[in-house]
């Protein structure tokens, strides 16, 4: 995974409350086992008609929205516990998303796979549909390390609330299974020095 930085950038507004985890990626697409693709998908329901042509009026089609944040409304992600989903998000281009609630599985699903979750008060979310909405071109900026999320249309801001272990890891680009061999020597001299357990 890449380190994650500091970024700002315009968002995606995404007004809809309830987005399940079959919105985000339909059951369709789930044959694969590999990540690539799915960014195309991401949101294929709403994003193309029967045909596969896209949609004029959903907001992944409007080119006056674009942007590494996606701003979502309250309860995104709940559904199933399809990797997946984190999979066409990050596909898609996406490195935040921001919502006023989050369902746990999506939540740990999008920071194994570098994706950062950003919870904010639902006044926030508010201020940052209306910002867009008066000006696409409206950007935020998230601040991992100081774990802030500033609105730069408003100059509002809110902390918000991560894992240690997790940020520690997007911060230095790390899943699991790199956390752990970075640990390596630490493990092994740790086993060496440990008294056997009988």
């Amino acid at each position: 995974m890449e380190k994650f930085q500091t970024i700002t950038s315009t968002y995606v507004p995404l007004p809809i409350e309830n987005v399940d985890t079959d919105q985000i990626i339909p059951a369709r697409f789930l044959k694969a086992t590999t990540r690539e693709g799915f960014g195309d998908n991401l949101f294929a329901d709403w994003r193309y008609d029967k045909e596969g042509n896209p949609k004029n009026d959903f907001v992944l089609n409007n080119p006056t929205y674009a942007g590494q944040v996606l701003v979502a409304g309250k309860n995104f992600g709940s559904g199933s516990s399809r990797e997946h989903a984190a999979w066409a998000i990050g596909g898609y281009g996406f490195k935040v998303v921001v919502s006023s609630f989050f369902a746990d599985i999506f939540r740990n699903n999008a920071l194994n796979n570098g994706i950062l979750p950003v919870v904010v008060s639902e006044a926030f979310l508010s201020e940052l549909f209306a910002s867009s909405g008066k000006n696409p071109q409206a950007t935020v900026t998230v601040d991992l390390k100081e774990q802030t999320i500033v609105n730069n249309d408003t100059g509002k801001s809110e902390l918000f609330e991560i894992n240690a272990y997790k940020k520690g890891c997007l911060l230095e680009g790390l899943d699991d299974i790199d956390f752990l061999l970075s640990n390596k020597d630490k493990i092994e001299t740790y086993e060496q020095q440990r008294p056997f357990a009988y």
